[in-house]
């Protein structure tokens, strides 16, 4: 398994990944790859070359990163391969005063096992153009 935070990624493969996975944002690849591309970092999951993970961050560079996107598909998942690429960008962003995610479902337990907690009495909040939730 190669995880990279230097990798190139090809629309077709992340397409796929992201259509594996019944992302809505699959169905807007343009704008996908653009905000992929312009990420403060990109993190990839390859295996013999395929693309088996992605996830991004969004960062000011100094105190606070948001890690919105990050899918294994769904084959390799419970392999450690999410586990290997949080800690990639977790490490890159070690003494931010912040790191913040947004899960539901089964992730939750996965980010909790990774160190992240609810952020006090907190609320998710979003205008969401999406259908998958």
């Amino acid at each position: 398994m190669n995880i990279s935070l230097n990798d190139q990624i090809d629309e077709a493969e992340v397409i796929a990944l992201y259509r594996a996975n019944a992302w809505s944002s699959a169905d807007k690849p343009g704008q996908l790859m653009a905000a992929l591309r312009n990420s403060h970092s990109l993190v990839t999951a390859r295996e013999d070359g395929v693309l088996v993970g992605i996830g991004n961050a969004i960062s000011d560079g100094h105190l606070v990163v948001y890690y919105p996107h990050f899918l294994v598909d769904p084959a390799h998942q419970r392999k450690g391969i999410g586990r290997l690429m949080m800690q990639a960008l977790c490490a890159r962003y070690a003494g931010f005063h912040q790191q913040m995610l947004t899960a539901d479902g089964d992730a939750i337990a996965f980010y909790e096992s990774l160190g992240f907690t609810r952020a006090g009495r907190t609320a998710p909040m979003w205008i969401y153009a999406g259908t998958e939730h």
